[in-house]
């Protein structure tokens, strides 16, 4: 409104409209904290709903003081495991290392009686050299039962008797059977005693070596 028609109205008697009064502004006490916009106020100590979680641990979960759970107590899909199936993996566990340290104690005995054996073995043949009594001209043969198999041994009639009296062995030494004196034999045996191919007994029955009688000889050509 312009000066003129402002004085004009006044001059008609006209008051003019009062100003409004402004009431003080209380001022906010010193511990006060102007509110922030950005997130509503909580209380301190609990994070709110929509606080970023802590660096290294992304699911934002508080960590526990005490102590972390065991995973092996845990089923395949997570979920916690009973004390029934905790004891029952213990126990299959426990008889799975036993089991192996069976197997492993098995070869071992297994590699050490053939590592005797090789020894056993070298030490007879060292021992039956030059002590062998076999006849390249004997025609005779004398069978025997060795390993399951009946085996053969060709000796002269003399050799044959003194054979069947005890008074002669036979020795298995690197697939050769060879016919030695009683006392080599005795010998022999307490070296290996599983090269021991033929021991007679002069005192046991005819019956219990059917070989021992010339006249119940296997003959020559019989494939066995």
């Amino acid at each position: 409104m312009t000066d003129s028609l402002r004085d004009q109205l006044l001059g008609l008697g006209f008051k003019p409209a009062p100003k409004p009064e402004r009431k003080p502004q209380p001022r906010p006490a010193p511990s006060a904290r102007a509110p922030d916009n950005r997130s509503p106020a909580r209380p301190a100590g609990r994070p709110s709903s929509g606080a970023r979680p802590a660096q290294g641990n992304p699911r934002g979960a508080a960590k526990s003081p005490g102590k972390a759970p065991n995973p092996a107590n845990r089923h395949p899909h997570g979920q916690p495991r009973s004390r029934e199936d905790i004891d029952l993996a213990k126990a299959y566990a426990i008889r799975a290392q036993r089991e192996k340290d069976e197997r492993i104690e098995a070869e071992r005995l297994k590699q050490e009686q053939a590592r005797q054996r090789r020894e056993a073995k070298a030490r007879l043949g060292d021992f039956i050299k030059d002590k062998a009594l076999n006849d390249p001209t004997a025609e005779i043969a004398r069978h025997f039962d060795y390993g399951g198999k009946i085996k053969r041994i060709h000796v002269t009639e003399a050799q044959l008797k003194a054979l069947n009296a005890g008074e002669l062995g036979v020795v298995q030494v690197d697939g050769r059977y060879l016919l030695v004196a009683a006392a080599v034999l005795a010998e022999a045996e307490t070296i290996f005693p599983a090269a021991i191919a033929l021991k007679v007994d002069p005192d046991a029955p005819a019956a219990d070596d059917p070989y021992a009688d010339p006249r119940y000889q296997v003959p020559d050509d019989l494939v066995w």
